[in-house]
């Protein structure tokens, strides 16, 4: 079977990425740059910058004088190289050699594959176009060789696809560029107006060799199929499960468990040569009548601690039904995070503590749900409602501390409330406020503490805040949004005191 092989080329990988984040700058000329020997050079642009003229390698001073509209983000090769590779892994269901080739293409060996998808017409037109679908401009090449299939990618329009046998036919009238070779031996060959291939394709190897190098012959061969060029494929990162077949299916609760365990074992055997824990956990049964039966279970913080993992799951099984018999088993870990060694202390249990909280936490969600469970952090935002946040693990530490200065109510309301009110006068605490239909005398009121948002999320009005008590001794946590001088303000219900 002759190999063959598929090339993409994202051109505009970078800004494409970009745009995927920032939807608004579709249509917006931009370019990504570094600076450079104390200035600004362009590393890559969108399609839209490169329709007006930029492009990499030129000056940002000397783009904004041919583009004056020409907005500048800072270049970030991690995210090239990142998106690069998760491209690749992406392609891999397309075939099983996916190489990545920097900083902006893919090689993929489709030896043996077409035929799944209906021959290379429909299978190429199918990789395409779900890029693009994804906003990638990509173009493709495919032929017997490497080097032929990235010179179709780069220098042919449209997608090329090359006949086996054809490579001499397709080379010949691309120019020299398209053998990806060095700058120094592009020279040459311009300066000798040797502007095509087929102008030395045909000239004595050994002249060519003494001229310009053996990396001309070298490439030329791997074009033509005449010299092996080796790829690096992407290995996908392996997934955290075990599968169980069973030659005789499993019908009895006895065998449910024994099975589980085993199997928990080994996943967490794995798990501890990678210092890891998993947060999240799926088993999956089928049945012989090709039902699927699922269960999860979930961690506060990382564990491979089988005793307590398979508790966590004993309070799940009973709710599979066998029926027939499962004839496989598969054991997931879908989340899993590093999990530092615990290093016993001879004399302190704190430890302990921490394991035997986490672990109490567990069996508490897997019976009433995780849902109900929350650890709230402090969050670094100015108004109430955006000063807390969800904590994602039991271990996760907060970025700045809680605020002990100053009053704060036990319930706060996610979204404040608008509440009627009595005001002697303006930057008074309210006399009496009618809140869900009921009357409040307020008795006592000290403030206004006011409090802003942050100019860089949203323009709006401040806020001031009082601490009211009604004749029953109730107390709330009120504010006046806005101020007298140019609007009627509204007064707000926010939270409620112990």
């Amino acid at each position: 079977m002759p190999r063959r092989f598929v090339v993409i080329w994202f051109r505009f990988l970078e800004a494409d990425r970009v745009v995927r984040r920032r939807a608004e700058l579709k249509e917006v000329p931009f370019a990504m740059a570094l600076p450079q020997h104390g200035r600004m050079v362009v590393k890559s642009v969108n399609a839209v910058a490169y329709k007006h003229g930029v492009r990499a390698g030129m000056v940002v001073a000397d783009c904004r004088a041919i583009l004056p509209s020409l907005q500048v983000l800072d270049h970030d090769n991690d995210l090239v190289a990142t998106t690069l590779l998760a491209m690749g892994e992406w392609c891999i269901r397309y075939t099983p050699v996916v190489a990545a080739d920097p900083p902006d293409g893919l090689i993929l060996d489709i030896s043996g594959c077409a035929h799944l998808w209906g021959g290379e017409v429909p299978y190429l037109k199918e990789i395409l176009s779900r890029l693009r679908a994804f906003g990638y401009h990509a173009n493709a090449g495919m032929a017997d060789t490497v080097g032929a299939a990235w010179a179709m990618a780069h220098f042919v329009p449209g997608d090329v696809i090359v006949a086996t046998g054809q490579l001499t036919e397709a080379l010949m009238p691309l120019p020299p560029d398209a053998l990806r070779l060095p700058a120094d031996v592009l020279s040459k060959l311009h300066k000798l107006g040797l502007y095509e291939i087929r102008s030395f394709m045909a000239m004595p190897r050994r002249a060519l060799a003494r001229r310009f190098g053996e990396i001309l012959l070298m490439r030329l061969d791997q074009a033509l199929g005449q010299a092996i060029e080796p790829i690096c494929p992407i290995k996908p990162v392996v997934p955290h499960q075990v599968r169980k077949p069973c030659l005789d299916p499993v019908r009895t609760a006895a065998g449910l468990e024994h099975i589980l365990r085993s199997m928990l074992e080994e996943l967490c055997r794995r798990l501890a040569n990678e210092d890891a824990g998993l947060r999240n956990c799926v088993l999956t049964c089928y049945r012989v009548d090709r039902d699927v039966q699922q269960v999860k279970i979930g961690t506060s913080r990382p564990s491979r601690d089988v005793p307590h993992l398979y508790k966590l799951f004993e309070q799940e099984i009973c709710n599979i039904e066998p029926d027939l018999g499962i004839e496989l088993f598969l054991l997931e870990a879908t989340i899993v995070e590093a999990l530092s060694p615990e290093q016993e202390a001879l004399w302190s249990t704190k430890a302990n503590t921490d394991k035997e909280l986490s672990e109490l936490i567990d069996r508490v969600a897997g019976k009433v749900g995780s849902d109900t469970i929350k650890r709230y952090l402090p969050d670094e935002h100015y108004w109430p409602e955006r000063s807390v946040r969800i904590a994602g693990s039991l271990n996760e530490k907060p970025v700045t501390i809680w605020r002990k200065d100053i009053p704060r109510p036990v319930c706060l309301l996610p979204v404040p409330e608008v509440i009627d009110v009595t005001v002697p006068i303006p930057d008074y605490p309210p006399m009496l406020f009618r809140y869900k239909g009921e009357l409040h005398q307020v008795v006592k009121a000290d403030g206004p503490e006011r409090i802003e948002q942050e100019w860089w999320i949203a323009d709006g009005l401040q806020r001031d805040y009082y601490c009211v008590e009604d004749e029953q001794g109730s107390r709330f946590w009120l504010f006046r949004s806005g101020h007298y001088g140019s609007t009627e303000p509204k007064w707000f219900m926010h939270g409620f005191f112990a």
